[in-house]
């Protein structure tokens, strides 16, 4: 068991989502494993998942990485 706790890095006005409690927290508060970002803002953290299944979708249909027909975004 590791004696200190290391505390995770961040600046003020850094925006993360927190996959595990699944909430925004600006800072970051959980370790790097659990979150997503840094966003600017608020509003772009609380979108986080939004966005990521936005760019999945996105990257599954691009012709330069894909091959054979584009997808729905259906796993």
């Amino acid at each position: 068991m590791a004696l200190f706790k290391r505390k995770a890095a961040g600046r003020p006005g850094e925006w993360f989502y927190c996959l595990e409690h699944r909430t925004v927290e600006e800072g970051p508060e959980c370790p790097a494993k659990d979150r997503m970002g840094p966003y600017a803002s608020r509003s772009e953290a609380e979108h986080a998942m939004e966005t990521a299944r936005e760019r999945n979708v996105r990257w599954e249909n691009d012709p330069r990485w894909s091959e054979g027909a584009p997808r729905d975004g259906a796993p």
